[in-house]
């Protein structure tokens, strides 16, 4: 089993950046192919922006816990947060041939996170959130 990547990001949106960084560094040391690096990191920052956003409605400072991991011909992803429960996957899928200005606000990112990756799974555990997901791999290069 490859040793995962641990990440602990701060609730603020301008400390998602460094985060992708990592995960680009980890995809590239592990010869996986830049497309997949991408699409990856795109749902990562999906989850990590929508934590950040709806999370914490009274403010204050939090860690969100990351931990991507390689193993089994997939990348694995694991986000958690002590912000409110909420499990995203409720959400219902948008309407993306309505007008856009009979659409409703939000529920993008999460359409995202689900089309990008192949599994995607919430649990509340204590007082934390804990989504996971996962992507099979692509050819490396």
């Amino acid at each position: 089993m490859d040793d995962p990547l641990t990440l602990k990001v701060a609730n603020d949106l301008a400390a998602i950046p460094q985060a992708a960084a990592e995960v680009e560094v980890f995809c590239a040391t592990r010869a996986l192919s830049s497309r997949t690096a991408h699409r990856f990191n795109l749902a990562l920052e999906e989850v990590l922006a929508n934590v950040i956003a709806y999370a914490f409605p009274a403010g204050g400072r939090h860690e969100i816990d990351v931990r991507i991991a390689h193993r089994d011909g997939r990348l694995h992803a694991t986000v958690s947060d002590d912000g409110v429960a909420f499990n995203p996957l409720t959400r219902p899928t948008p309407d993306l041939r309505a007008p856009i200005e009979q659409r409703q606000v939000g529920g993008l990112g999460i359409h995202l996170l689900r089309t990008l990756t192949d599994t995607a799974d919430y649990r509340r555990d204590g007082d934390r959130n804990v989504l996971t997901f996962s992507m099979r791999l692509g050819k490396p290069g």
